[in-house]
């Protein structure tokens, strides 16, 4: 009797073989697949904050202390005395050699006379008129990026590109407060380029396509893609601080971007600039796109494989592959549940230990997923959490935070890490780093987080055990200080390092309340002399929490 083809049982268990495969596959490459790119989207956003927010605060720290050494530099005498402009030219001439970002220095007499400069640039020019002298007669003056075209005519230029600059000029007073003349300088806007091409070159290789850009407050392009410079960014900044989005860009490219905006450093309130990040969308997400269509491809290879064999073997095994059926099928419903290794012709053994493979392979690629998922909350530098992973744990034990005794916080703050980094260089600064987060790391319990929370800044999150309090905190403290105290070898020098500790309890509220008054803290220890820890209790007088301190 003829049988049609898709009614006889050799071909129907050919398609169900076929389709339980695809089925398997399908299941965990899109939802797998979907649901990784919709975390790593976040993830990816995160990191890209926190690079533009390195660069950012870079910046913001190379223009304070820049403004900190001028003024030092214009107590000297040598500037105070504008008789002797030979002498305070060899000073200038001297910076300018040390520094050589300063495109410019220049000394006036109190009525905007140029007495002094470097290479005698200008020298006898009148600039009275000019921000950078008239701006700078009664206090610290820093200007925006601008041209200088008078300037790009007398400065070498091997580039051809126009020059720009970033004025940072202050007043010079004798004893008697009387204004005798104006410390005036051009840094070069190179220096922006440099830095971020310190912090963005080592990651070009792990993030191919990685772009920065710096935006001044109007939203004009200060530094990026040449065809971009001094044109308006196009994009909507969100406000202040750290952000992220997936949009697309006036070029018509959807680009992931991270977004930190300048707050200044101590008594510097920055310009207002931007640093943004940023990666094309379709790089950013082709790792796990293509892990996503790997899944779907060999689950569509091997669904045609076993319909072939399905089609050889219905004879001898429907009732071996009904059992492996119905285990798929649980499977791909989310039960927990493994395919069967099945006993008897070579057949039925080879079909089950291959499924058994399959759904291995599948399981494979979804850690490996996780992998790329984690890699969004690891500090590259020093391999602990970071800022993203301490919010991520916030959330875990937000739950245990109303049951006493609650957790530390403690917020850290290296000491005297800027001069080893400027000294030995970032290579010894980042081995340096790399050995604190080990110290950290050995100094808390099973059940603590230690995070670097950016730059030579970390956060402590610290779960109090029951009869522990206050003091606790007090005694953990100074165990880290002296920890970190102990002198390390690198770069064959015995390098010493010191910290300053800001901590208080979390029994309750918002995290930022407690991570604030941990900051606020830190200050204070800080102001008292670093190398020493402060504590915010509201349950005590301020008297207890300065002794407590030193316990």
């Amino acid at each position: 009797m003829y049988i049609p083809l898709f009614q006889s049982l050799r071909a129907r268990f050919a398609i169900v073989v076929a389709l339980v495969v695809l089925l398997l596959s399908c299941i965990f490459g899109t939802v797998i697949g979907e649901s990784s790119i919709s975390r790593l989207k976040e993830q990816t956003g995160l990191q890209l904050s926190e690079y533009a927010y390195s660069m950012i605060d870079r910046l913001d720290r190379d223009m304070s202390n820049r403004s900190k050494a001028l003024t030092v530099l214009s107590k000297l005498e040598t500037l105070r005395n504008t008789a002797s402009p030979g002498e305070a030219r060899a000073l200038l001439d001297h910076l300018s050699q040390q520094f050589p970002n300063y495109s410019w220095i220049g000394l006036t007499d109190a009525h905007g006379k140029v007495v002094a400069s470097t290479n005698g640039v200008l020298a006898g020019a009148d600039i009275s008129q000019r921000p950078v002298f008239a701006r700078a007669r009664e206090e610290t003056f820093i200007g925006d990026v601008h041209e200088a075209v008078l300037l790009a005519k007398l400065l070498p230029n091997p580039s051809g590109e126009a020059m720009k600059f970033v004025d940072i000029s202050m007043p010079i007073k004798d004893v008697a407060g009387n204004l005798t003349g104006v410390l005036a300088t051009h840094l070069s806007w190179e220096w922006a380029a440099e830095v971020g091409r310190s912090l963005f070159d080592p990651l070009q290789e792990r993030l191919p396509g990685l772009e920065f850009l710096v935006i001044s407050k109007d939203g004009t392009v200060l530094l990026g893609p040449k065809d971009m410079i001094g044109k308006p960014a196009g994009i909507t900044l969100d406000g202040r601080g750290q952000s992220w989005s997936v949009e697309r860009w006036p070029d018509g490219k959807l680009y992931m971007a991270g977004a930190a905006q300048s707050v200044g450093v101590d008594d510097y309130p920055g310009l207002g600039w931007t640093v943004v990040t940023r990666q094309p969308a379709e790089i950013a997400f082709a790792a796990a796109r293509e892990m996503r269509n790997e899944i779907l491809l060999w689950g569509g290879l091997l669904s045609i494989l076993f319909a072939v064999i399905g089609w050889i073997m219905a004879g001898i095994l429907t009732g071996p592959v009904n059992v492996i059926a119905e285990a798929a099928a649980r499977l791909s419903e989310g039960a927990d549940v493994g395919i069967p290794l099945l006993k008897g012709t070579r057949e039925v053994e080879t079909l089950s230990v291959a499924i058994r493979h399959l759904v291995d392979s599948l399981t494979r690629k979804r850690g490996q997923l996780a992998v790329v998922e984690g890699i969004a909350y690891r500090d590259v530098v020093t391999g602990l959490p970071n800022r993203a992973a301490l919010e991520k744990y916030i959330e875990a034990v937000r739950s245990e935070v109303d049951v006493q005794p609650g957790f530390g916080v403690l917020c850290l703050d290296l000491d005297g890490f800027k001069p080893i980094n400027d000294c030995f260089g970032h290579a010894v600064g980042d081995a340096l780093l790399q050995e604190v987060g080990l110290r950290l790391l050995g100094a808390v319990r099973d059940g603590d987080i230690a995070v670097r929370h950016g730059g030579d800044e970390f956060v402590l999150l610290l779960r109090l055990r029951t009869g522990e309090s206050l003091s606790s905190m007090q005694g953990a403290a100074q165990r880290i200080i002296a920890k970190l105290a102990e002198p390390v070898v690198l770069a064959g020098e015995s390098i010493t390092v010191g910290c300053s500790i800001g901590g208080t309890l979390w029994t309750g509220g918002e995290f930022a309340d407690a991570l604030a008054q941990a900051d606020e803290a830190l200050y204070r220890a800080k102001r008292a002399g670093k190398s020493q820890a402060k504590f915010h209790d509201t349950s005590r007088t301020d008297e207890a929490a300065h002794a407590g301190s030193k316990v």
